[in-house]
């Protein structure tokens, strides 16, 4: 399974929130790229770059970051937060991100984010699909919908999209452990999707438990800041594939 550490970005520095809330913000670092670059020196090869300005704005924002990272990194980048146009794919995709993680347009413009599929191929496009109770959270996990989590992989699925990011908003940032049930209900569900499993995972016990239940990638973020799980656990983790 593939670690992907994560780096939240508020006003050019990384950040984490709890459950989402903005106003439960922790600034870790002034510096994105020398975590950045921590991760790297540990053999971890992805990175989750989100945001989280841009999420709440309706458009990129901290694309800069992107672009120090990429451009002093050999870290494989996934962006999320804030597209909402063709403008701001472009601008991920010039400044460095190999994928970008897109929910909101989805939902809100379905036909509009498979064209986007079909211009850029699926490989680099990520669904996002962000989970409060099982429905589909919006907008920086501002709005919460009543589309039902396996109703809305069902449409996207069919139509070409493989790679699906999930998190549960009520998990994120939390160390109280992670969703698995769900996990392994949308493992069991649709077993040619290439899940990317975020929110809550505290230890290497749960990495490896997601790795049993056939999720492909794991999201970690506020378990590394808090040193619940050490960038050496991960390294090893690696090195032991």
């Amino acid at each position: 399974m593939t670690i992907v550490p994560a780096i939240d970005i508020i006003e050019g520095k990384c950040v984490r929130l709890s459950k989402g809330d903005y106003s439960r913000k922790k600034v870790y670092s002034e510096d994105p790229l020398e975590i950045a670059r921590a991760f790297e020196d540990h053999g971890l090869s992805r990175l989750h770059l989100v945001d989280l300005d841009g999420a709440k704005e309706k458009h990129v924002i901290n694309w800069r970051v992107l672009e120090k990272i990429a451009g002093n990194t050999n870290l494989v980048i996934d962006f999320g937060g804030g597209i909402k146009s063709e403008y701001d794919l472009d601008i991920i995709f010039n400044s460095g991100a190999h994928m970008a993680t897109i929910g909101s347009i989805a939902v809100k413009d379905p036909e509009l984010f498979f064209q986007w599929v079909i211009e850029f191929g699926a490989e680099r496009i990520i669904l996002g699909a962000d989970v409060s109770d099982r429905k589909i959270a919006v907008s920086g996990w501002l709005e919460i919908t009543e589309i039902d989590i396996l109703e809305f992989l069902d449409n996207y699925l069919s139509r070409g999209v493989w790679k699906v990011l999930c998190t549960d908003i009520s998990k994120d940032g939390m160390l109280e452990g992670t969703s698995f049930d769900l996990y392994a209900e949308l493992v069991k569900k649709q077993p040619g999707m290439q899940l990317i499993a975020s929110g809550g995972i505290t230890s290497l016990d749960e990495i490896m438990r997601l790795e049993e239940i056939g999720v492909h990638s794991a999201v970690i973020g506020k378990a590394i800041y808090e040193k619940r799980i050490t960038l050496e656990d991960l390294s090893r983790y690696v090195m032991r594939q």
